[in-house]
Order: C-alpha cells, then sequence, then structure tokens
C-alpha cells in the first residue's frame, strides 16, 4: 500500500493503547485521522483534542461521510473488536482497505531501521526504556503505555529508525521484520488464542526468526541469541546490585566492556531486568554505555507500572497493570523490597475469564504471597462469561485468610477499613479507571492521616 494515496484513516478501536500511538502517528503525516471505541477515556480525549473525530456508538450512520469513500480510506481495527461489529463488518463486505493494527506497524516499519521489544511481560517498560534511550538518535517509538517522561506512547522522531513492542497477541508480532529485537520472557499467556503453551513458544520462535541482525534474550529462554541476566553469568550482566534512597545501583558487564554505578528509579529486580534488555539493545545498535546510563538515570516510568498514587510517610497507593501471576509476584517482591516491615493490601481485578481459568491456581499462589487481598470481578473485555468462573471461585483457591470479595461501590470503604500502610491496586480492566477516583477520595476524606 502506498501511504501517500492515503487521505482518511478509521481506527475501529481507536481507544487502544497500540492503536492510540498509531492514529497520533497519522496524525503527525497530516491525514485524516477518525475512530470509534467503545468508552470515552483520557486517550479518546487526548485524541480529540488532536482534532481526530471519534464516536462511542456502533451505528454505520456515525461513520463520518468522507470516510465512507474506499478509494481513499484505510480502516485499521483491532483483534479485540467483536466480530459481529457492525462498522467493521460494513468496511470488510464494502470491500475496503481492512487491516488489523499489527499489518499496518508491519507495512510502515518495513523500510526503517527497526529495533522491537517482544515477550510477555516487561516489553512495555522495555520499550519505554528503549524508546528513552533512542531519543538520542532521534528514533521513533510506538509504545504499549503512556511513558512518563514525555506523556505520551508515541516519542516521535524521524523515520530511519524505530522502536516498536512487539506483541505475541494475536500472533500480531509476526508481522514484524525486526533489525534488532529482544524477547523478555514467554511465559503462557493469552491461551484463549494458542490454545497450548507449546503454541505460544513456537510463535516466539518463528518471530525469532524474522529477526536479521541481532536477538537479545533473556538467560534461560528456549532460543539462541545474546543473553541477558542479572547477577548470573551472561552477554549482558547486571551485578554489584544495591538499593540507595529508593533507586538501584548496578553495574554492567557487556561482551566487551563494562561500566559502573548505573543509577534507575524503577523499584524491581525485574525492572533492572527491562534495563538491562534495553540497554543490551541499544548497545548493539551503537549507543555508548555513557550515553545509556544517561538515559537510564532520567527514565521516570511507564504509567500504570508501579506507580505511585499516594506516596507518604503514613500511606502508599501503588498503580500497576499486572494481570499474570508473573506480573502480580514481580509487584509483590518489588514491595517487599521497598517496604520490608510493611502489612501489605492487594486490590485485584481479574481479566478476562479464560485467563482466570487457565491460570487460577497460580493466580491464588501470586494473590497469597500478600498481607491482605480484595478481590473484585472477573473483567470480561472481548468475553462471555464462563460457568463455574467467577470472582467467589477465585477467591475460594487464595490461602489466605484476610481475604474478601469486594464491589467498585464498596471498594473505597474495604480499603479504608484495612490496616495496610502500603496498598495495591492491579488490573488490565478497568480498575485503572477506577483509581483515580479512589485516590481523590482517600486523599480528600483522610488529610490529616497521611
Amino acid at each position: 500500500m502506498n501511504i501517500n494515496s492515503i487521505y482518511n484513516v478509521f481506527f475501529v478501536g481507536i481507544g487502544g493503547i497500540g492503536m492510540s500511538a498509531i492514529a497520533k502517528y497519522f496524525v503527525a503525516l497530516g491525514k485524516n485521522v477518525a475512530g470509534y471505541d467503545k468508552t470515552p477515556s483520557l486517550i479518546t480525549s487526548d485524541l480529540e483534542i488532536l482534532g481526530v473525530e471519534i464516536h462511542f456508538e456502533d451505528d454505520i450512520k456515525n461513520i463520518p461521510i468522507s470516510y465512507l469513500n474506499k478509494e481513499k480510506t484505510l480502516v485499521i481495527f483491532t483483534p479485540a473488536i467483536p466480530k459481529n461489529h457492525s462498522e467493521l463488518a460494513y468496511f470488510k463486505e464494502n470491500n475496503f482497505n481492512v487491516l488489523k493494527r499489527a499489518q499496518v506497524l508491519g507495512m510502515i516499519s518495513k523500510n526503517t531501521f527497526c529495533l522491537a521489544v517482544a515477550g510477555t511481560h516487561g516489553k512495555t517498560t522495555t520499550s519505554a526504556i528503549l524508546g528513552h534511550i533512542m531519543k538520542s538518535v532521534n528514533a521513533t517509538s510506538f509504545l504499549g503505555g503512556i511513558s512518563e517522561n514525555y506523556n505520551s506512547n508515541l516519542l516521535l522522531g524521524e523515520d530511519k529508525i524505530w522502536v516498536v513492542e512487539a506483541d505475541e497477541f494475536d500472533r500480531s508480532f509476526l508481522q514484524l521484520h525486526p533489525n534488532i529485537a529482544c524477547i523478555t520472557s514467554m511465559d503462557a499467556d493469552h491461551l484463549d488464542i494458542y490454545k497450548e503453551a507449546t503454541a505460544l513458544e513456537e510463535s516466539f520462535i518463528a518471530f525469532s526468526k524474522q529477526v536479521s541482525e541481532t536477538l537479545i534474550i533473556a538467560k534461560g529462554l528456549p532460543i539462541k541469541g545474546l543473553t541477558y541476566a542479572v547477577n548470573e553469568t551472561a552477554d549482558y550482566m547486571a551485578f554489584n546490585m544495591k538499593i540507595d534512597s529508593g533507586k538501584y545501583i548496578f553495574d554492567v558487564k557487556t561482551p566487551i566492556s563494562e561500566i559502573k554505578n548505573i543509577e534507575f528509579h524503577l523499584p524491581g529486580k525485574h525492572n533492572v531486568m527491562n534495563a538491562l534488555a534495553a540497554l543490551a539493545m541499544a548497545n548493539v545498535y551503537g549507543i555508548s554505555l555513557e550515553e545509556i546510563k544517561k538515559s537510564l538515570a532520567t527514565f521516570k516510568g511507564v504509567k500504570r507500572r508501579f506507580t505511585y498514587k499516594i506516596k507518604t510517610p503514613n500511606f502508599v497507593l501503588i498503580d500497576d497493570y499486572a494481570h499474570h501471576p508473573t506480573e502480580i509476584s514481580a509487584v509483590e517482591n518489588a514491595i517487599r523490597e521497598i517496604y520490608p516491615s510493611e502489612k501489605v493490601l492487594v486490590v485485584f481485578q481479574p481479566h478476562l475469564f479464560s485467563r482466570t481459568k487457565d491460570f487460577a491456581e497460580d493466580f491464588a499462589a501470586s494473590l497469597s504471597k500478600f498481607d491482605e487481598v480484595l478481590l473484585l470481578d472477573i473483567y470480561a473485555a472481548r468475553e462471555l462469561p464462563i460457568k463455574g468462573i467467577d470472582a467467589t471461585w477465585l477467591l475460594n483457591k487464595i490461602e489466605n485468610k484476610n481475604k474478601k470479595l469486594t464491589r467498585k461501590k464498596t471498594l473505597l470503604k474495604d480499603i479504608q477499613q484495612s490496616s495496610a500502610k502500603v496498598v495495591a491496586m492491579l488490573g488490565a480492566g478497568d480498575i485503572g479507571v477506577m483509581i483515580s477516583d479512589i485516590t481523590n477520595q482517600i486523599l480528600k476524606s483522610s488529610k490529616n492521616e497521611i
């Protein structure tokens, strides 16, 4: 497809984090951009400020008239959109140029030097760190989260060098052919798509074969490439790690060099791994270790990745996207590192009935590590309920005496009744929206206590 021949770009599911980054990119190219999403959000509001026309009711008559010219309109959709979506069906039935988000990302990155970050965990933070480092060479970065440094999921630079997040969902990353790539993890996930963990692993192997120059992998993954690890022998190794005033300080050994006293402000060993992966990719590209060190010291993080909503001597409220057992455990480990003697309450909203069913025992084990557990109803997202799979079913598997179900309307009260000093609100559903209201209410009702 010739991008120059496209005047209009219509997004079905424009409020998605990956979709909105591409929408911003087309706005920057001077294209007319419009779209549909299920509900208004901060993301859709930001797009509307840029001039993007968005509607929130699935109805063909809501599509702007100028976008009904099939010769001049590209339609982009996310696989999360239901198959019975009437607007998407209209575009397909009338032979518009309709592409998945991943196909478009693969198409527009084809003629760039592409650095891609893949993995079931850590890819958003790793790609945001890498994007921050690569700003020094004016790279453009498409992120799966909002960078705290730039308050955006699109870091716009030139079109010569691209940093992209390579998403394994729906095998999307197989549309990419990166020059340099890393794989952070290959834990089983998205079994609603892959059915078996082995199929997911095969998909990562297929992705690795599409990397034209250098593949970098977390040590222990069953794929050949340059390895990285913390306190283990690897091609890129972080060691002499210590915590000082809430930040990590560590040394890094590369295949040919060494650099000391790197400062990094994100908590948790998993984030040191993310930083190390980004360091390795940037270093392989050609960025000096001293330049990388400066960038790591100024990286502020990604919204909803261990984001402090309240941080005082008396109370801490943390917001995190963690929605897989491994991610939940990583958050718990990070909290224990920083607050080793404090009582910790977790509020968790399970995401997808299928994921809850597939990883129930692992969810129970990771949630049981906290001192208290508040469990919200399962966020359905793109799924219909599965008989017998609900929050009560999961709660019964959690081996923790201090556990209970909560509801959106009683959540604030349940949090305030806890004596926990540290509260972590976790999940990939609308808990990320809820936490803003919870934060405001806690601050308003507890002025003299926190």
